[in-house]
């Protein structure tokens, strides 16, 4: 006989997925509205913004990167490839790890291509992961430091800033970075 009873996990699981796949799908307007309000703050914040970005062959931004874990992490985050100040591309970023660690934080990030090969690697690639298919310095540029008149040794440099929240932990090493269709 049939049982009509509703199975309450299925309910949930359903919810969840119609959830994500809502979330998942941020129209271009929308990454791009958030991707230009981060760049304002990346001037704001980093001495010398304004001026560095036109010196670069193009700029990932990722606007709101959500870093958590508890021994076990991840991050996640979305955001646009700029060249020439204009989206050419959109890319998700994730990564998960495993160790001592524990908070939540959010914060924005811009990667910063300084060479047309960097970039062109980038670009081309089907799934970019730091750290094996290319190096991304940290920037640790101080607050009181200019960054346009900084010689970066690396050809990709990534800037963290507008951070919120605390996470024991910085690196890039391991993320993947993939073109996704907004």
């Amino acid at each position: 006989m049939y049982n009509k009873k509703r199975n309450p996990l299925l309910l949930i699981l359903l919810l969840s997925f119609f959830t994500s796949q809502h979330l998942a799908a941020d129209a271009a307007s929308q990454i791009d509205a958030k991707v230009d309000v981060a760049i304002e703050k990346f001037k704001e914040q980093v001495k010398g913004g304004a001026a560095f970005l036109p010196k670069v062959k193009g700029y990932l931004v990722f606007p709101s990167v959500i870093k958590a874990g508890f021994i076990v992490g991840g991050k996640y985050g979305k955001g646009a490839l700029r060249v020439n100040g204009k989206t050419k591309y959109y890319y998700s970023l994730a990564s998960a790890s495993v160790g001592l660690q524990a908070g939540a934080q959010e914060q924005a990030m811009l990667i910063a291509f300084l060479s047309d090969a960097s970039l062109q690697n980038f670009i081309k690639s089907n799934g970019w992961e730091a750290g094996v298919d290319g190096s991304i310095a940290i920037s640790d540029w101080g607050h009181s430091k200019d960054i346009s008149s900084i010689s970066f040794e690396k050809p990709i440099v990534a800037f963290i800033f507008d951070e919120k929240g605390i996470m024991a932990s910085v690196s890039i090493a391991g993320t993947k970075f993939q073109k996704i269709i907004p």
